[in-house]
């Protein structure tokens, strides 16, 4: 049996293959997991647990499923869906994780992290990310109706879009969206750990670290555009695989 890692499905109703590629993952090679473990960005965008529109429904139904079958499942939010509440907890029998988290893994202490975090070069996403964890804003934002939560989420979509092109045109974007390494190396021995789990730059990749002062190692999930992306993690060590879509 092996523990699985999976970040950044950005699950959206406008992509209904990688949905069911989602939904067939859970019912399916999940089932035999020691636990699940996904770091963040399930959703392409939550805006509150009495989120109604698909994939919503489905994807909370079969993660229910799963852990009614035994299945430990653990939640971390990403930058896309930071308003998990114990509703969707609940509702799922998901175990919500801060961000960062130190698991123990097979006797090993490992840092689960979503991963935007570290990427402290993009100073206006920093500031957003501030701004949008203030409990005081989570607060007055969800006291809102769900269409108004909703549109603002269309909103947000559209200017992320709009700072990544930017970064793109000031070929910026391989370096500002990437994670920075001294804050890799920082926030390793902040935890005092070795190995590091995270998503979000959706550069999929297992990283010998050995510099600015760490030594370790960085194992980065990969996104779920084209296909999935799964870390199986045993006592024998780490794999880092796509999942391919039933038509690929």
């Amino acid at each position: 049996m092996s523990i699985y890692f999976v970040s950044d499905l950005h699950l959206d109703a406008e992509r209904p293959a990688i949905t069911e590629l989602f939904l067939r993952f859970l019912r399916g090679e999940a089932r035999q997991a020691e636990a699940l473990y996904i770091l963040g960005d399930l959703f392409e965008a939550w805006v509150g647990d009495d989120e109604s529109s698909e994939p919503a429904p489905a994807v909370r139904a079969a993660l229910r499923e799963l852990t009614q079958t035994g299945v430990p499942l653990y939640l971390m939010r990403g930058n896309r869906d930071f308003l998990y509440g114990a509703r969707f907890a609940e509702e799922t029998g998901a175990c919500l994780l801060p961000d960062p988290a130190v698991i123990s893994l097979y006797g090993e202490p490992v840092l689960l992290m979503h991963g935007d975090l570290l990427c402290t070069d993009d100073k206006a996403y920093q500031a957003f990310r501030n701004q949008v964890r203030d409990p005081s804003w989570q607060s007055q934002f969800l006291s809102q109706p769900l269409a108004a939560r909703q549109a603002f989420a269309r909103q947000a979509r559209m200017a992320s879009r709009q700072h990544q092109q930017g970064l793109k045109e000031a070929a910026q974007l391989e370096t500002i969206a990437d994670v920075n390494a001294d804050a890799v190396a920082q926030t390793l021995r902040r935890y005092g750990v070795a190995r590091l789990i995270h998503g979000h730059t959706h550069r999929p990749a297992i990283h010998s670290l050995h510099e600015s002062g760490a030594t370790g190692q960085r194992i980065v999930l990969g996104d779920w555009y084209e296909q999935g992306s799964v870390l199986r993690v045993d006592a024998d060590g780490f794999e880092l695989a796509g999942l391919p879509l039933a038509n690929a």
